[in-house]
């Protein structure tokens, strides 16, 4: 283990360095004006002419754009890929998963998602090899590293030949995007991306144990949110009045991507820490619960204001604040009953266990109060006991009438 540990130093020293050496260049990139056709300068998000006229009319400098764009977005990923990276080295070394682990997210946050040595390697074509292999070893490492999580072993044992395949996989992808091979390789992606879902499904039910299961959990719900979120964001790029925004679009547009993939070290980071942080299932369910709500109330106040202005206009001939202020208390006054209809329909979809527990309980409580009988009291307390609790042996102890505290009284 020592060597490893040697091996992550020099890696960190070389990683954090060519992205630091790459900061001015990449500034430079984003400073400058870009000249080729509008659309490639805002596949790259560099500023046009016309951008630059537009950022200057909002009071905003192309320097400002420069560094928040080109440096400060790209290096925030950066910096909690090396943190919670660095956490675990210091913390869990001594564990050859969680060291590995750290070794991805170093190599994902500063060669692979993000960081500026891509820059630095346009720059200086020497450099353009050691920069593209750093890139290249953290593709393979993301795929290896799902299928070795959270154990450390190849579950199923397919997945050795997935972690293989991707070796040569990224070959084309990386060194030859131009090549026709390397046209193949967008579907075979979503290929490697189901083979890693149905492991880490197989792996979940047959072979983790509660600790595990809670690891995967963590894991699974960071990257879901996060790819979930990405693919909206991209989504929303491709439409006309988006992509009408300009400069100011492309900063929100960074912020949201580099924003929603930092939640994946950050989850890896709680996974393989202390799994039992937080309970995800409450995660998970606040988020299902509140994110519904939000869609819902948003959807109920577009439509009452929309509505609400027609049928103004209509009447009236002229729009009215009237229309704002009422879906505004409109969307107050459903906010509490809303939530708990919608928290009864995700306990009652997803959690039909504990959902169904919480029923079996409030309905003993009522019995009890009227129940009299005490055989019959306790077998009802055995039933429900044996459907919430579920242990392995139930039974109930009474203490006789003349005993306290463990001692016959007369």
């Amino acid at each position: 283990m020592k060597y490893f540990r040697v091996a992550w130093v020099v890696l960190a020293v070389v990683v954090l360095g060519l992205d630091a050496a790459g900061i001015s260049y990449t500034y430079d990139r984003y400073e400058s004006l870009c000249t080729r056709s509008a659309e490639v300068c805002a596949e790259d998000g560099l500023l046009t002419p016309e951008d630059a006229s537009r950022l200057e009319e909002l009071g905003i400098s192309r320097s400002f754009y420069a560094v928040y764009q080109g440096v400060g977005v790209e290096t925030s990923l950066t910096l909690i890929c090396s943190v919670v990276a660095a956490v675990i080295f210091f913390r869990r070394s001594d564990d050859r998963m969680a060291l590995f682990t750290s070794f991805v997210l170093l190599l994902f946050g500063g060669a692979g998602a993000a960081g500026t040595m891509r820059a630095l390697a346009e720059v200086h074509p020497t450099l353009w090899f050691p920069v593209h292999l750093l890139d290249y070893l953290s593709q393979v490492s993301v795929v290896v590293f799902f299928c070795l999580f959270p154990n450390g072993r190849f579950v199923p044992r397919w997945t050795r030949w997935l972690a293989l395949a991707s070796v040569a996989y990224f070959v084309f992808d990386i060194y030859f995007p131009d090549s026709t091979v390397a046209a193949l390789t967008d579907p075979l992606f979503f290929a490697f991306l189901g083979a890693l879902v149905i492991a880490q499904v197989y792996r979940y039910r047959r072979v983790s144990t509660p600790d595990q299961r809670q690891q995967t959990k963590w894991v699974v719900f960071g990257c879901t949110v996060a790819l979930s979120g990405f693919t909206a964001v991209v989504g929303l790029s491709f439409l006309p009045a988006v992509r009408e925004v300009g400069p100011l679009g492309y900063m929100a547009f960074s912020t949201l991507v580099y924003g929603l993939l930092g939640l994946i070290p950050l989850s890896i980071g709680v996974a393989v820490l202390r799994s039992r942080l937080y309970d995800i299932d409450v995660v998970i369910n606040r988020a299902l619960v509140y994110g519904s709500l939000t869609v819902t109330l948003l959807g109920v106040y577009l439509g009452c204001v929309v509505g609400l202005q027609y049928a103004f206009r209509a009447l009236t001939g002229s729009k009215s604040q009237l229309a704002v202020v009422t879906s505004t208390l409109a969307i107050a006054a459903l906010f509490v009953p809303l939530r708990r209809r919608v928290q009864a329909l995700i306990d009652r979809r997803f959690y039909r266990d504990k959902y169904d527990a919480r029923r079996t309980l409030e309905t003993f409580s009522v019995r009890l109060r009227d129940e009299t009988n005490l055989e019959d009291l306790t077998d009802e307390l055995l039933a429900v006991v044996r459907d919430t609790v579920r242990p392995a042996h139930v039974s109930v102890w009474l203490r006789p009438s003349g005993w306290r505290d463990g001692k016959a009284t007369e």
